[in-house]
């Protein structure tokens, strides 16, 4: 299933309006993915030149606040749609990342659960999964 299309954001959201959620492609490009490390909560938007603007956090000073993945995604989106200064930002083609789902405010919708989970376990850390779907901070 591919969600994106219409349903995926066109342009940075607003606070409290709807970003995607992404997780990497495991077949993407090694530059690209290693930016991506320790279970990161990946958030963005598509660019009119079809690339994608991905926000993201990695914890890689291993703040315990921000071990589970929900809690990445809160502070990636928080950057996103404040449009704050940081590393932990990059444009990559959408073939590098997978959308699993969307983030609005204090709400993560996941609909592809399967990719979250196998993108977690690759990452060494499945206890960071959220334990369903919907997740509310």
């Amino acid at each position: 299933m591919s969600l994106f299309g219409l349903e995926t954001p066109m342009e940075r959201p607003a606070p409290g309006k709807r970003g995607a959620v992404f997780v990497p492609n495991p077949n993407t490009d090694p530059a690209v993915a290693g930016l991506f490390q320790n279970g990161s909560g990946l958030v963005g938007f598509r660019n009119p030149d079809g690339t994608m603007t991905i926000y993201f956090e990695n914890n890689r000073f291993n703040d315990s606040a921000l071990h589970s993945w929900q809690n990445k995604i809160f502070k990636a989106y928080d950057r996103l749609v404040n449009g704050a200064p940081t590393v932990n930002k990059t444009t990559c083609s959408e073939n590098a990342v997978i959308q699993i789902g969307f983030v609005q405010g204090p709400e993560i919708l996941v609909i592809e659960m399967p990719a979250l989970t196998d993108w977690l376990t690759r990452c060494n850390v499945p206890d960071s999964a959220p334990e369903g779907p919907n997740i509310h901070a």
